[in-house]
C-alpha cells in the first residue's frame, strides 16, 4: 500500500480547498441562498484578546507621547530592504494613511481607516495599494513595542500626521480610540468586477456622466482607492478627469476645497514609483508564495536604492523638495506648462516643458543627479477645471489658509468613519466641534424617569406609535462610520422628518405629543422618544402575559438644525426596512438582502435579526399598519406566534403574482395571513430556521421576550458612545 494514501480513499487525507475556497459553500451549491456570512463576520472565535478585554481602558493607558516620537524616528530610520526617497519614509506613510481612509464612501459608511481593514484582502492586495505592505513592515517595530493599546487602525493614520509634522505641516489633530478587526469584511461590497482595474464602463450607466457611478462605489475601477491617475479608463483627458474626481471625492464626503486641497497637500510630498517593467513584478500579499510571507510585489530590480522601488508604474516627484510642506506644487503645477509623456514602465503622465535641470528634483538615492518631475492627470484637472483652479489660485496666495484648509481636510478623511468626538482619546483631540462628526449636546438624567413614564402612558398614544417612532429613530444607526442612531434626536429635523420611511404624518403627530411632555420634565426630546417606545414595549410585554421592565439609560441630547449637515444625511435615509415589511419602492436587490445589510449595519447578530423583526410583526409596528407578515391574532402583544405560525405545518405558502405570498389553512384551503419574502426566509432559510424553531418553541416563551428586549436596548443605545468615554 502507498505509505501516502488511506485504504479505500485513494488520496490525501486533507481536505483541498475546503479551507481556501473564497466561495461559501451554500452558495456554491445554491447561488441564490441568502448568505448570512455579513451578520456572522467579526465575532468572538475570531478575536485573540482576553474575554473581557476594553480596548479604549488600554488606549488610555498610552505613552502618547513616546508614541508619536517614536513614529517619527522612523521616518528617517533607513532600511536597506525597502530604502527611503532622499532618506524618509514621510511619502510612503501618507500613501498609507491615504489610502487606508480613503476607502470610505458616505452613501453606506463602510470602507475608511476605523478598523485596519487594510491589513487584509482584498485592500492589502489592490493594486493601488502595491507596496504599502512595505509600510506596514517598518511601522512593525512600533506596534510590537506598544502592544495592543495601539492598534494597527490607530498606527496607520498616525504615521501619516507623524510623518507631516515631521516635513514641516502643522496637523490639526489626531484622535486615537480605533480598535483593529481580525479578518476581510466580508460585508463590504467593492464592485462585480472579476478582474482589476477593469474598464469603468462596468460600474458606470454613462462614462461621460460621472454621477452615475454605481452606488454605494466611490472608486472608479475595481483596484482603486479613487480616480485612474492616468485618465479616464486610462485615457489622459484633464478636464473630463475633474468630473470624475469631484464625483468620488464627493462620495468621500468631501466639497471641492476639501478636494482641492487634498490633492494638492497629498503631492506637495513624496513621490510615484515607476522606473521599472512591471512585468518583473512579483504577485500581490494575498497571491505572492508562501516563502514570501506576505511580502508582496516583489522587485528583482530592487537594489536597496529608492529609485527601484516600484509602485504604481507612475515615475517622479511633484515638487522641488518633496520631503518638505512648502508651495512647491503650486509652483511647479502653475509655473509651467505641461505636455503628455510616458514613465519608464509605460504608464501616462505630464512633464513640465522645457524645465532646466536645477529647477528639477533630486534623485531619490543619488543627490548628484536630478529627476524629471511628473504630474498625473487628477492633478492637471486641478489646474483646467475652473472651480479647482478658482481655489488653487486662493490657496497659492495664500499658504497660511491652503496649509490650514489641507490640515482640517485631512483630519477629516482620516477621522470621518470614528463618529461623534466622544470616541476620540488622547491629548492632541480638537476642541472644536466639527459638524460632519454630527456634534450632540449633551443631555440631561436630572429627571424622575418614573414620572415621565407616567405621563407617556396618559398620553393616548398607542404602544405602537410609541414603539415605532422610537425604532425609526434608532434604526439609522451605522455601525460602520458610527452615525445616525437615536441620540440627538434627528429624526424631528429635516430631512429625517420627511422620509418616507417615517410615516411624516405619524411621526409629526407622536412627536407633537412627545415635546411638550419632554419640555415638562426637562428632558431631551431623544430620551423621551425612546423612553416612549420602551414604555410601548412593556405594555406590549404585559399584554403578553410577561412582565418585563425594558433598560432606559437618560442623557441624551437634542441636535439642532445649526449642528445638522442636513445634505449629509440624505445617505441615512432607509430605502427598506424588513423590521417594518416596508420598501420605498421595488429594487433589483430582494427584501431580504436589503434587510440583512439594514442588520449589519445596525450591528446585530444573525438571531437578534431574527427575534426583533419577529416580535416587531406581532407588536403591529408594520409602515403603514400594513398586515403582511403578522402572523397573530392578537396584535399588539409581544408574543412567540411569528415564529409559532410560520414553523406550523397546518399552514401551506403560495407565491402571489405581485410578488408576496399567502399562507393558507391546510384543511379547510382558506387565506390566513399575507406574507413577503422578508417574512418566509425565515422559515426557507436553514440558519434563520434554526433560530425561529428556538423561539417557536413552547419553553421558550419567556426567553423570547428577554432577548428581544436585550436586542431593542442595543438598538437604543446603539450610538451612546457617551457612556464609553
Amino acid at each position: 500500500m502507498d505509505g501516502n494514501k488511506m485504504p479505500g480513499l485513494g488520496g490525501c487525507p486533507v481536505n483541498h480547498g475546503g479551507n481556501t475556497s473564497t466561495e461559501a459553500p451554500v452558495t456554491k451549491w445554491w447561488p441564490t441562498a441568502l448568505n448570512l456570512d455579513i451578520l456572522h463576520q467579526h465575532g468572538a472565535r475570531t478575536d485573540p484578546m482576553d474575554a473581557g478585554y476594553d480596548h479604549r481602558a488600554a488606549v488610555k493607558g498610552l505613552d502618547y507621547d513616546a508614541v508619536k516620537a517614536d513614529v517619527k524616528a522612523l521616518m528617517t530610520d533607513g532600511q536597506d530592504w525597502w530604502p527611503a526617497d532622499w532618506g524618509h519614509y514621510g511619502g510612503l506613510m501618507i500613501r498609507l494613511a491615504w489610502h487606508s481612509a480613503g476607502s470610505y464612501r458616505m452613501q453606506d459608511g463602510r470602507g475608511g481607516a476605523g478598523s485596519g481593514n487594510i491589513r487584509f484582502a482584498p485592500l492589502n492586495s489592490w493594486p493601488d495599494n502595491a507596496s504599502l505592505d512595505k509600510a506596514r513592515r517598518l511601522l512593525w517595530p512600533v506596534k510590537k513595542k506598544y502592544g495592543n493599546a495601539l492598534s494597527w487602525a490607530d498606527l496607520i493614520i498616525l504615521a501619516g500626521n507623524m510623518a507631516y509634522e515631521s516635513m514641516g505641516l502643522k496637523t490639526f489633530g489626531f484622535g486615537f480610540g480605533r480598535a483593529d478587526i481580525w479578518g476581510p469584511e466580508t460585508d463590504v461590497y467593492w464592485g462585480s468586477e472579476n478582474e482589476w482595474l477593469a474598464p469603468s464602463e462596468n460600474r458606470y450607466g454613462d462614462l461621460d456622466n460621472a454621477g452615475t457611478l454605481e452606488n454605494p462605489l466611490a472608486a472608479v475601477h475595481m483596484g482603486l482607492i479613487y480616480v485612474n491617475p492616468e485618465g479616464v479608463n486610462g485615457n489622459p483627458d484633464p478636464a473630463r478627469t475633474a468630473l470624475h474626481v469631484r464625483e468620488t471625492f464627493a462620495r468621500m464626503a468631501m466639497n471641492d476645497e476639501e478636494t482641492a486641497a487634498l490633492t494638492c497637500g497629498g503631492h506637495t510630498v513624496g513621490k510615484a514609483h515607476g522606473g521599472g517593467d512591471h512585468a518583473n513584478i512579483g504577485a500581490e500579499p494575498e497571491g505572492c508564495p508562501i516563502h514570501m510571507q506576505g511580502f508582496g510585489w516583489a522587485n528583482p530590480g530592487q537594489s536597496s536604492k529608492a529609485s527601484d522601488n516600484f509602485t504604481s508604474g507612475i515615475e517622479g516627484a511633484w515638487t522641488k523638495n518633496p520631503t518638505q510642506w512648502d508651495m512647491g506644487y503650486f509652483d511647479y503645477l502653475f509655473g509651467w506648462e505641461w505636455e503628455l509623456t510616458k514613465s519608464p514602465a509605460g504608464a501616462n503622465q505630464w512633464k513640465p516643458v522645457g524645465m532646466p535641470e536645477d529647477e528639477m528634483p533630486r534623485d531619490p538615492s543619488d543627490p548628484s543627479k536630478t529627476q524629471m518631475p511628473m504630474m498625473t492627470d487628477a492633478d492637471m484637472a486641478m489646474k483646467v477645471d475652473p472651480i479647482y483652479n478658482e481655489i488653487c489660485q486662493k490657496f497659492r496666495a495664500d499658504p497660511d489658509y491652503f496649509a490650514d484648509t489641507f490640515a482640517r481636510a485631512w483630519f477629516k478623511l482620516t477621522h470621518r468613519d470614528m463618529g461623534p468626538r466622544a470616541n476620540y482619546l488622547g491629548p492632541d483631540v480638537p476642541a472644536e466641534d466639527l459638524i460632519w462628526q454630527d456634534p450632540i449636546p449633551a443631555g440631561s438624567s436630572d429627571y424622575d424617569v418614573a414620572a415621565l413614564k407616567a405621563k407617556i402612558i396618559e398620553s393616548g398614544l398607542s404602544s405602537a406609535e410609541l414603539i415605532a417612532t422610537a425604532w425609526d429613530s434608532a434604526r439609522t444607526f451605522r455601525g460602520s462610520d458610527k452615525r445616525g442612531g437615536a441620540n440627538g434626536a434627528r429624526i424631528r429635523l429635516a430631512p429625517q422628518k420627511d422620509w418616507a420611511g417615517n410615516e411624516p404624518a405619524r411621526l409629526a403627530k407622536v412627536l407633537g405629543v412627545l415635546e411638550p411632555i419632554a419640555a415638562e420634565a426637562g428632558a431631551s426630546v431623544a430620551d423621551v422618544i425612546v423612553l416612549a417606545g420602551n414604555v410601548g414595549l412593556e405594555q406590549a410585554i404585559a399584554a403578553g402575559g410577561h412582565s418585563v421592565e425594558v433598560p432606559f439609560t437618560p442623557g441624551r441630547g437634542d441636535a439642532t438644525d445649526q449642528q445638522t449637515d442636513a445634505d449629509s444625511f440624505d445617505v441615512l435615509e432607509p430605502v427598506a426596512d424588513g423590521f417594518r415589511n416596508w420598501q420605498k419602492e421595488a429594487y433589483a436587490v430582494s427584501a431580504e438582502e436589503m434587510m440583512l445589510d439594514r442588520a449589519q449595519l445596525m450591528g446585530l447578530t444573525a438571531a437578534e435579526m431574527t427575534v426583533l423583526l419577529g416580535g416587531m410583526r406581532v407588536l403591529g409596528t408594520n409602515h403603514g399598519g400594513s398586515n403582511y407578515g403578522v402572523f397573530t391574532d392578537t396584535v399588539g402583544a409581544l408574543t412567540t406566534d411569528f415564529f409559532v405560525n410560520l414553523t406550523d405545518m397546518a399552514y401551506s405558502w403560495h407565491p402571489l403574482d405581485d410578488g408576496t405570498y399567502e399562507l393558507r389553512d391546510r384543511a379547510t384551503g382558506d387565506i390566513k395571513w399575507p406574507a413577503t419574502s422578508a417574512d418566509l426566509v425565515f422559515g426557507s432559510n436553514s440558519i434563520l430556521r434554526a433560530y425561529a424553531e428556538v423561539y417557536a418553541q413552547d419553553d421558550n416563551k419567556e426567553k423570547f421576550v428577554r432577548d428581544f428586549v436585550a436586542a431593542w436596548t442595543k438598538v437604543m443605545d446603539a450610538d451612546r458612545f457617551d457612556l464609553a468615554a
